[in-house]
């Protein structure tokens, strides 16, 4: 029986902490500051402008001023969002041996379509990409299971033949509401207040080449 391995989709299938990075430098040299080293800014890439302005200029959604930052954010990344964003090594042939076991693939984000949309496309994934849900897709964003269980019901899968895949506590706990088994894509963005191998996922792997072994043994 064939299944169905959705993934999140910055840090776990696609570098884009390069030009979400550049975006929030833009925001500091705007504010007066030196830009950051990328690696500080890295593991709050997940979090989309919500974590890399807390990172880059300390700004919670709460304070005075966040909305207008966050717009500009957003302004910035939409203009060159796909200068140095790249896939991970060993993801094209990750989806390349979903695809010849007879499995299918899609991605599960809570990136916002108008921004998803040209990455996935630019980066060549929209033409075996089964179903492609973004945080505007559906009412709930995870770690609801709403998105999950929306993209299985589109692709036309159980969810008891649909897995998972991670790089943030979010994405196990919105994999475990919707009964989905799940990986941690420990080579991601992770975040910065829990270690992957604290967040019960089935797997914990450490590059995309580590994925296949794991999905094979959840999914047969």
């Amino acid at each position: 029986m064939t299944a169905l391995i959705l993934f999140d989709f910055d840090g776990t299938l696609a570098d884009t902490a390069p030009d979400l990075g550049a975006a929030a430098n833009r925001q500091r040299i705007r504010a007066g500051l030196e830009p950051l080293p990328l690696e500080v800014l890295r593991p709050y890439s997940s979090a989309g402008a919500r974590g890399l302005l807390r990172c880059a200029l300390n700004l919670m959604p709460t304070d005075e001023g966040y909305e207008a930052h966050r717009v500009q954010f957003l302004k910035d990344y939409e203009a060159a969002m796909t200068v140095d964003t790249c896939l991970f090594d060993g993801v094209p042939e990750l989806l390349a041996q979903i695809k010849s076991d007879g499995m299918s693939w899609g991605i599960v984000t809570n990136k916002a379509t108008y921004l998803a949309q040209p990455i996935v496309r630019a980066l060549g994934l929209d033409q075996d990409c089964a179903v492609l849900v973004c945080g505007d897709t559906t009412a709930h964003s995870k770690p609801h299971p709403l998105p999950l269980l929306h993209a299985a019901q589109q692709a036309g899968y159980r969810t008891e033949r649909c897995l998972y895949v991670g790089d943030d506590l979010r994405d196990i706990q919105a994999a475990r509401a919707a009964g989905m088994p799940s990986i941690a894509a420990a080579y991601g963005y992770c975040g910065p207040e829990h270690p992957p191998e604290t967040w019960q996922a089935d797997h914990c792997v450490q590059s995309a080449r580590e994925m296949w072994p794991a999905i094979k043994q959840l999914m047969g």
